[in-house]
């Protein structure tokens, strides 16, 4: 190797070293520099805020995290976690970017239910099924289910199914506009079922399982498009769309006034919410009916349907002839006598 070639390799070992040596000297630096300023967002939630920028503060204070703290003092990792200990965090992320800012990103879980439980307790679940703590600063407005059957920590199988349920109906229910707007509360029977309170009407609507929600629901928006738009809501107490291909509907007793025409029943369904008012112009509820459902709606007999049916005719009484009568009697009692008669019986042969 000649002599200018091992000038040069070391010129450029020399060069390559010092680069290495600015580089380090420059992050050294940069990490003695103190934090210049936190920013905080909290992305996920579109309703509701469970978690405050004041909360996020003081995890990251108790962490020893503040404006002017030396960036080489500071455990982004640890603070992360500690983020991530609220039930109400789905994630944590702390980073610095070249101005020695600290961004912290936070998304939160967003609520799809309420649930209460058999004892009177109240819990949110999200769309992933997790139970989050009610939030006294925060109430959301979302669907309702009463009756859960319990309130340990950790769920029975049986008891997880229930939660599971729970959280495919309330994520179909949010899907759909006017089933939305239209549901009040959900009730959890003591066969784990499922019976819908609505806004407008006293009927109950049961869908039984969780199983073929989109069916279900299909069926019941067209009895409410075939029977609820043309006599309204009031007329019965049972809708059970649990069945396939079918809707029975169980009509109300005695009492009830049809209302006169379609205008009023939408008027009668306008006027209990504004929201399920919007969803009246909803593309499911406004689209043809595709497959018409048969509607299996037994009336109950009533005192004035039981006045209306027609006596059934008697027969003309005649009188008897008292010599007929005696002719007749006679007649009667002699074959009586001859049908009495023994039959002879022949003498064996001797």
């Amino acid at each position: 190797m000649s002599v200018k070639t091992k000038i040069k390799t070391i010129s450029w070992s020399l060069l390559g070293l010092c680069c290495v040596v600015l580089l380090v000297a420059a992050m050294k630096a940069k990490d003695s520099k103190g934090c210049s300023n936190i920013e905080i967002s909290i992305d996920g939630a579109t309703k509701n805020i469970f978690i405050k920028k004041a909360d996020v503060v003081e995890v990251l204070n108790n962490n020893g995290i503040n404006a002017g703290k030396a960036l080489d003092d500071i455990d982004l990792k640890a603070a992360e976690t500690a983020l991530e200990k609220n039930a109400w965090t789905k994630d944590a992320e702390l980073f610095f970017d070249n101005h020695q800012t600290l961004h912290v990103r936070i998304t939160e879980r967003e609520p799809v239910a309420r649930v209460f439980t058999v004892n009177g307790s109240s819990f949110y679940i999200d769309s992933s099924g997790m139970r989050l703590p009610v939030n006294a600063n925060a109430m959301a407005r979302l669907i309702v289910f009463t009756s859960f059957p319990s309130d340990k920590k950790i769920l029975s199988k049986p008891d997880s199914l229930v939660l599971d349920d729970v959280k495919q109906i309330a994520l179909h229910i949010s899907a759909d506009s006017f089933m939305n707007a239209q549901t009040a509360q959900i009730n959890i029977t003591s066969q784990r079922t499922y019976e819908i309170i609505p806004v407008v009407g006293s009927q109950v609507i049961k869908i039984g399982n969780a199983e073929n929600l989109d069916e279900k629901f299909i069926r019941l928006m067209a009895f409410y498009k075939q029977v609820f738009s043309k006599v309204g809501f009031e007329k019965y107490s049972v809708v059970d769309v649990q069945y396939k291909d079918q809707v029975v509907a169980v009509r109300k007793g005695e009492g009830y006034t049809v209302p006169s025409d379609t205008a009023r029943a939408m008027w009668q369904l306008k006027q209990s919410d504004v929201k399920l008012s919007n969803a009246l112009s909803d593309p499911a509820y406004t689209a043809p009916i595709s497959k018409p459902v048969k509607v299996d709606a037994p009336a109950a007999i009533t005192a004035s349907k039981v006045a209306e049916r027609k006596p059934v005719a008697k027969k003309p009484v005649v009188k008897a002839n008292k010599k007929t009568e005696k002719k007749t009697n006679s007649n009667n009692s002699s074959k009586k006598q001859q049908e009495r008669k023994p039959k002879a019986v022949m003498k064996k042969k001797g």
